[in-house]
């Protein structure tokens, strides 16, 4: 008794690999649908969120920049458009280039020192013991972790003509004479530099323990073949250190110029932009227009132009950036 073969219920092998080739494409599709998908569905509630409260605001600080909105158009909600007028204004305010030059210059003095202290205290870290360092660590999460008015209020203290410990101490030591009374607040010189301290202080724990992770990471046998190759401990820094330090390197660097260059609190609550406005950077000049002169369209076209600069400033940093993290 023989078995025939039933074309009806058992294909052959070409018409099995028809309906694969006729499969793939919707399995192929499918699975691109899903890739794309997926992500997108997992981020949709922080970006719902993130536009109610960054992207609406931005869009609406843009309108009134090209606004005249001042207290009568607060009230009687009636709005009138000033195109550039705003831009205009502030563009050809003797306070503009000051305060754009004071700006630029605080900003840069802040992140060179922050970054640079904040290396060394991360090479500093690197080399000291397991006990010392949890101490070192705790020191410095605690320090960046009091709120940034909290520790403006206490440098105040610190600093006040007649009751401040600073005064006090450099008076006892006595080589810089008798600082009974000083008013640090006082001078350009003497506030700007009571804020610099107070922004080194606040921001280097966050660029000593960044750095500190991404040197952490780093082989010794790296450090080994160049202590065999001569190398002194400059050289090593230098040549072995740095190179692996890079992106992280940038990545401080481009967040410290974005905090600083919108520093406001610290400079508010001391000197309110005095004295004399030796104090005043674009944040602050800003605050001054929108709330003191009660021109809102200012204050927004003053906010617009510090938003322009920092995208200048960051531009090379943020290509620095990526160029170091592509040859990693």
């Amino acid at each position: 008794m023989s078995i025939e073969k039933s074309d009806d219920r058992i294909p052959d092998d070409s018409q099995v690999a028809a309906v694969v080739d006729q499969q793939q494409p919707l399995g192929g599709a499918r699975k691109k649908a899903r890739k794309w998908t997926t992500p997108l569905v997992l981020l949709a509630p922080a970006g719902i969120i993130l536009s109610f409260v960054l992207v609406f605001p931005l869009i609406r600080l843009i309108f009134i920049s090209f606004q005249d909105y001042g207290l009568t158009a607060l009230f009687s909600g009636v709005i009138e458009w000033a195109g550039f007028g705003n831009y205009i204004a502030i563009f050809t305010d003797a306070q503009f280039l000051p305060v754009m030059w004071r700006t630029l210059w605080f900003t840069a003095t802040l992140v060179l020192g922050c970054v640079v202290i904040g290396m060394c205290f991360a090479e500093m870290m690197v080399r000291l013991n397991r006990k010392m360092l949890v101490v070192f660590n705790f020191i410095l999460i605690m320090a960046w972790a009091v709120p940034t008015v909290a520790s403006t209020l206490i440098w105040r203290w610190l600093f006040d003509p007649v009751y401040g410990v600073i005064n006090w101490m450099i008076t006892q030591v006595g080589v810089f004479g008798d600082f009974t009374n000083h008013s640090w607040l006082g001078s350009q010189a003497g506030a700007l530099f009571t804020i610099w301290l107070l922004k080194v202080w606040i921001s280097v724990p966050f660029v000593a323990l960044t750095v500190y992770a991404a040197q952490s990471q780093i082989h010794k046998e790296y450090y080994e073949a160049a202590m065999l190759d001569g190398a002194n401990g400059w050289t090593i820094y230098r040549s072995v250190t740095l190179p692996f330090l890079r992106p992280v390197l940038y990545l401080v660097t481009i967040l410290s110029m974005i905090w600083h260059f919108n520093t406001f609190n610290e400079i508010w609550i001391l000197t309110q932009g005095g004295p004399d406005g030796d104090t005043t950077i674009l944040s602050i000049w800003a605050f001054q227009k929108a709330f003191a002169s009660n021109s809102f369209g200012q204050g927004a076209a003053i906010a617009v132009v510090t938003g322009i600069a920092l995208l200048v400033l960051t531009a090379y940093y943020v290509r620095s950036l990526n160029r170091a993290g592509e040859q990693l």
